[in-house]
């Protein structure tokens, strides 16, 4: 059987562009006793797989030069020559961007059968969500009556994260890159403030007049300028999820910005950095309470989707000009 895979044919300088993608037909191997053969149905683009692209030292490997990149993946089970799984079975798992694959069943988790559609296993009851639930619920620990602040608002992980301290009796203020996000925010994603980032003059301010009483918790998925201007507003006993730093993942230099931890410091602050991974034990009963949470509608979810396997390259640039509201997936 034949199978079209994106590899990664050069690494990308600066920001990602067409060029650093491949695209191939190959022949696949005929499938082996203990193997399956997946069929793509929705691919995963994240923030984290530009680190990935890089060859420097980080918490996962990079990813080779001419070989398929791989990340978040549902698929269905079209043969399989394994007991864990039967054909039509759907899967998730960290799988190759092609269309067909065959894999071991380690490492792949049977989805049940949900009136929630599959593509959510990507997002908010996959690793945007389950991100968003434990940077909140274990990091910030968000009492009522504190303010919540979070950067990369619009995204798959924050539009997760401030209903999520919403629900804890916080007052939620988002950072985002339009008009149209904020208005968004406020009106399904239960966000009692939201500032765009690219029409304010000065955010430190813009923070200060959202959040009259400071504050006591902030998740961060965006670093640069929006976390300096966060950080300048931060209450004593404050708590900071440190989840992504999008703004400085395409530098070419390391940038150089107001130094933060004599703010820390003198505010007795936590700042935590995370990877969801860390997590991994607890997943199931989180995934449940998400689930639960989604059924009872307390928690409201989109996804930017596009449909074509080849859109994935266009897709996961799109990620870094703000071109998706919640989760961006493919649809192959």
């Amino acid at each position: 059987m034949k199978t079209k895979q994106i590899l990664l044919a050069s690494r990308p300088q600066g920001m990602p562009q067409a060029s650093n993608f491949n695209m191939q037909e190959v022949e696949l191997p005929p499938l082996q006793e203990g193997e399956v053969l997946l069929k793509a149905l929705y691919i995963s683009v994240d923030p984290y797989m530009r680190g990935r692209m890089s060859d420097s030292k980080s918490y996962v490997a990079p990813y080779e030069l001419n070989q398929p990149i791989n990340g978040g993946v549902v698929a269905e089970v079209s043969e399989s020559k394994t007991t864990a799984f039967k054909k039509g079975d759907k899967v998730l798992g960290m799988l190759p961007w092609a269309t067909y694959s065959v894999s071991k069943p380690e490492g792949l988790q049977k989805l049940p059968e949900s009136s929630l559609p599959l593509s959510y296993y990507l997002g908010v009851l996959g690793m945007p969500g389950l991100t968003a639930y434990f940077g909140v619920m274990d990091i910030c620990k968000p009492k009522a009556g504190e303010t919540f602040v979070v950067s990369g608002a619009a995204g798959a992980v924050g539009t997760v994260v401030g209903q999520i301290a919403k629900q804890q009796g916080c007052k939620v203020v988002g950072i985002a890159g339009s008009d149209e996000k904020a208005a968004l925010l406020k009106k399904h994603f239960l966000y009692d403030e939201v500032i765009n980032y690219h029409t304010t003059a000065n955010l430190q301010e813009a923070i200060a007049a959202a959040c009259p009483q400071g504050v006591d918790c902030y998740f961060d998925n965006v670093g640069g300028d929006i976390t300096d201007a966060v950080v300048a507003n931060i209450n004593t006993n404050a708590r900071i999820a440190l989840c992504g730093q999008i703004s400085l993942y395409n530098e070419k230099s390391t940038p150089v910005g107001w130094r933060l931890l004599p703010t820390i410091l003198t505010h007795s602050a936590l700042i935590k950095g995370y990877i969801v991974s860390d997590y991994q034990a607890q997943f199931p009963q989180a995934q449940q309470q998400l689930a639960l949470w989604m059924k009872e509608g307390k928690i409201h979810y989109t996804e930017t989707i596009q449909t074509g396997f080849e859109q994935l390259p266009a897709a996961f640039m799109g990620l870094f000009s703000g071109a998706n509201t919640g989760k961006m997936i493919v649809k192959v």
